[in-house]
This record gives C-alpha cells, structure tokens and sequence, in this order.
C-alpha cells in the first residue's frame, strides 16, 4: 500500500531531522490541486520535543536526503502545522509497476481466520421483492471482500422456516382444502399476504396460527409434512432467483436446524442460574450497569413453551461453533433488528458461547418506493424479484435500439450491474429510494457506467498490440498522472471496505476510478498516438486499470458482458 510505503519513508525523515515518532499517519490530500498526500503530526512532534510545530515544518522542509529526492517532487511546510506532500514521477510508477506484478493488487494481506457470514435470510413461504435484495447484495459483497483478504468464508442463508407465517400459510392450505401436491409457489406468494391481512383482522384466526405454528415446532406429523412440500416449493423458487442474482450460499440451513441445539442451550442458561420466571415465561437479563438506555431482558421461551427467534439465533450460534469453529461471526440484517442481535450478543457472551467482540451485527438500511416507505411483503404491494429482473431488462433494452440484439447472458449481467451498483454505492446503513429509470443510465454513476468505462478502455487494449510489457518513469500530462494516482488507492480502499464491512467503499472508489479514466481517455489518443514509447505506457497504465476495474467488480459481485 502506498500510504503505508509513505508513511515509512516520512517516518525515517523526522528521524534523521531528530525527531523520533512511533507512528506516521498520512492521510490522502482534501486538496487535490495542492499536494497528493498530507500529515499533520507535526503537531504531536511539537509536544514530545517542545519545538513550535513551525519551527519543526521548516527543518523537514529543509532536509535533503536521496530517500526524500527519490519519493516526493515536492514536500512543504504549511503553517501552522502541515505537511502537503506531492509524489515523484518515480515514485508514482515505481507503485505502478509494483501493484501490477503484485497478486491481490498488491495489499498484504492480514493473518487468515474463519468467518461465518449469516445474509439473505428470507421468509420461506413469502415472496421474495425487491427488499429482499439488499441482505443478498451487500452480504454477497461483504463475502466476497473477506475472501479475497484470504480469508475462509462460510456463507449461510439462515432461512426463517418455522416462524409464525409458516402456521398462516398452513393455515391458509387447510382453509382452501389445498393438498401438498397441489402447493405451487404462485399459491404461496397469494397465501401469506391474504392470510396475515386477516390474522390482523380476526383475533381468532390469528391465534389459530399460532397453535399450528406450536404444533409444527413441536413435531406434529401432519404439519411436517406440509412444512416439508412449503420448504421443498420455496427453496426451489429462492434458489432460482439468487442464481440470477449471482448470490451463492455454502449453507441452506434454517431456524429449524437450531431445535437440535435448544435443549443443550437450555442446560448452559440454567447452569449459571441465567434463565427465571417472568409472566409464565423465561428471560435472561442481560442490562448493564453502563447502558444509556434501557435494554430489557431476552425473552427466551414463550409461556405456551414455544420457542423464540432470539433462542433460536443463541441456538444456531451453538450449532456454527460446534461445526466451524470461527473467529467471527457476521450477520447482515435489517437495522431494525438492532436490539434483538445486542440482546442475542450479550447473552452469547454471558454464556461463553462466543465472545461479543466476534460477533459483528453488520445492519443495513431500507429499500423504499417512491414515497420513501420500506417495501412490505405482507401487504402485497412490493414488486417481486422476478418481475424486477424482466422490468430492468426491459428498461435497459429501451435505452437504444442496438440494445435489443444482446443476448440474454449480457443483459443478465447488465441488470446486475443496475440493481447492485444502485444498492452498493450506498453506504449499507443508509436507506434508499429505488429508482429503476435512474438505475438504468449508461453516464452518471450507475453500474451501466462502470460497465461501459471497462469496455472502452479493453477495447483499445485489443486493438493496440502491448510490445513492451514495461513502464518508464514519465508520466505525460495532469489526466495522466490523476489516473495513476487513482489507481494507487485501490489497496488503500479494500482494506478499508474490509475493515469496516462496507462495500460502499469499492462502488464510490469504482466510480470516481472511472471518472478519472474517461477524462484520461478524452485528453490522451491512445489509438492514434505516434509516440511508441508513450502509446505502450498508457496501454500498461490501462491493462492495469481495468484489472482493478474487474477485480473490484467481481467483489461487488458484477460480471462484465461481452460488449454494450
């Protein structure tokens, strides 16, 4: 990484000035037409060693050394207390070339460990709408980027298989005689909206419901059976959708899966003397003494006896190390379900299940229409999956005429450009308003865009034969030297993606590497430039580029098409 790199060589300057500092930070320059680069630790310098910050500034300024000749073109002092760094030609390509024979884009990689990573999460028995998306796209990112940190990853869907619209939806089958041959995911998609309408209306249905749901949780043979056409119908329709979607899963586990493990959770709680009696039910307490606002206690199991989500996801917690045995454990889930996994942690940890610290609620915010409300499955309005895909492809092909002559494969992968570069440019915490039109567009930032950058550029590269597979140290104009720079920064932007869980990171970075490229490509006639030595240059600065391009795309989980 290159800030690292700079943060070493500056570090050697303040030492050879007389200034001896454990840690450098260099951070990228908010004033890109000033410097590249900038550090403000002269401030800190000017505490240890009780010199004005001015006075320090000045002795960096000042100091001639072959290392500081090599790395920086320019490197001032401004008062009161900066440090603006703009890099050498030399330098810049040195990084180049070093990021191009690098694996992994050049980044050193951290000390590998084992994740699980629990996202999509759907309902069995609702369909699946355009809301659902986001727990697949960002958890599918997110999977990715650990992966390629060289990591081992296990991904697992945790489906919500026994929840209460299990019981509505059974319900709704015996109400309209419906036998299990008969069940059709249309049926399905029908049922739960109509039947959750009416549990709300009829306080007798909805306490039907619940009794089924008991009954299945507790083995009853007719409704297993039922649940097992539901689960077999479902699946088959989920897995068809995420597949377009690119979305790969290693386990198609449920909430189901964790009864196995209730009993032996239940004897760890009642070991320590954690579960007790409130109302006819149990609940551990898990309130802290530093808590600014009030937490209550993790209801564990109901008075009827029927277990609950939060058992259940302690349960699966169980189950994971057991088979796994990870480090980390992360759970890309709605925000809203804030409270209930810091309910779920805290009890994990009380327990030494597995430590707090290890297990990461990575929450997202809402998919909203166009009056800025979420998506809802259960009032039927939402679009679902499948019409969403054939309408952006609709969309996409109405664009221009040529459009219509892609074949299918393409457009696949166009759409999953427009829908996941429209969720993964925001950061995953933050809702959004899903505008399928705006989505679409070949310019602004957009998936189409990035798409058509990579395209533009790879068409130059086969067109232009690379005959020299080196780099000099000239860098030719402005456009130029920003585009080198750019791609300098992916490293720096990976880490952060994984560090911080944020794919986000990688979409925005993707699209201003692409601004850069195309205002690069506008300035500089790569095709008909007469300048051999210069023409190999920038076909090297390209491949290089639209390797970051693909690398990145492929961790946002897009594909490029074959042409646009």
């Amino acid at each position: 990484m290159i800030i690292e790199k700079l943060e070493s060589v500056l570090k050697n300057i303040f030492e050879s000035c007389g200034f001896k500092i454990d840690k450098v930070t260099i951070v990228n320059s908010n004033r890109p037409d000033l410097c590249d680069f900038q550090c403000n630790d002269l401030f800190k310098l000017s505490k240890i060693f009780k010199k004005s910050p001015i006075e320090i500034g000045h002795d960096i300024e000042n100091y001639e050394g072959e290392e500081k000749r090599k790395v920086f073109k320019k490197l001032e002092f401004v008062k009161p207390g900066f440090l603006n760094m703009t890099l050498s030609d030399e330098f810049i390509n040195e990084n180049i070339r070093f990021m191009n024979e690098s694996k992994s884009l050049g980044i050193k990689l951290p000390k590998k460990e084992t994740y699980v990573i629990d996202y999509g999460g759907p309902n069995v028995a609702k369909p699946l709408h355009v809301g659902h998306m986001r727990s697949a796209i960002v958890g599918e990112s997110i999977k990715r980027i650990i992966k390629y940190m060289g990591n081992d990853v296990i991904a697992d869907i945790h489906l919500g298989d026994y929840g209460l619209q299990i019981g509505q939806v059974i319900y709704g089958l015996e109400k309209n005689n419906i036998k299990n041959e008969d069940i059709k995911i249309e049926l399905l998609n029908k049922l739960y909206p109509e039947i959750s309408a009416l549990c709300k209306e009829n306080e007798e249905v909805s306490k039907i419901c619940a009794d089924i749901t008991k009954k299945l949780q507790d083995g009853d043979e007719k409704y297993q059976k039922v649940w097992q056409k539901i689960m077999e119908v479902s699946i088959q329709d989920m897995k068809s959708l995420y597949s377009y979607l690119d979305v790969n899963f290693d386990l198609w586990y449920g909430e189901s899966d964790s009864y196995l493990y209730l009993d032996e959770l239940k004897s760890k709680l009642d070991s320590q003397n954690l579960l007790y009696e409130s109302e006819g039910a149990l609940v551990v307490d898990i309130k802290k003494d530093t808590d600014k606002k009030e937490i209550p206690p993790l209801l564990f199991q109901k008075t009827n006896g029927a277990y609950l989500y939060a058992s259940t996801d302690l349960a699966t917690i169980l189950q994971r190390v057991k088979d796994y045995k990870p480090n980390h454990i992360l759970y890309v889930v709605d925000n809203r379900q804030s409270l209930h996994f810091e309910q779920v942690f805290r009890v994990s940890d009380k327990i030494k299940l597995k430590e707090y610290q290890n297990l990461e609620f990575l929450g997202f915010g809402t998919v909203n229409g166009k009056d800025n409300k979420p998506y809802k499955t259960r009032e039927g309005k939402a679009p679902s999956l499948a019409d969403l895909f054939k309408q952006t492809e609709d969309i996409f092909i109405s664009k221009k005429e040529e459009n219509k002559n892609m074949n299918k494969e393409d457009i696949k992968k166009i759409v999953n450009a427009i829908l996941k570069f429209a969720d993964l440019q925001n950061s995953r915490e933050k809702d959004y308003i899903f505008d399928l039109d705006k989505f679409s567009d070949v310019t602004g930032k957009t998936g189409p865009y990035i798409l058509y950058t990579y395209l533009r550029m790879n068409k130059i590269i086969n067109e232009v034969e690379i005959k020299n597979e080196t780099l000099n140290n000239k860098i030719y104009d402005n456009f130029d030297r920003d585009l080198r720079l750019k791609i300098l920064d992916a490293p720096n932007t990976l880490n952060s993606a994984f560090a911080e869980r944020k794919p986000s990171y990688l979409a925005n970075y993707l699209y201003n590497l692409c601004v850069s490229a195309n205002a690069f490509y506008a300035q500089n006639h790569i095709l008909g430039c007469t300048d051999t030595e210069k023409q190999e240059n920038w076909l090297y600065v390209i491949k290089l580029l639209n390797k970051v391009i693909k690398d990145l795309l492929y961790l946002l989980g897009i594909e490029i098409p074959s042409k646009m």
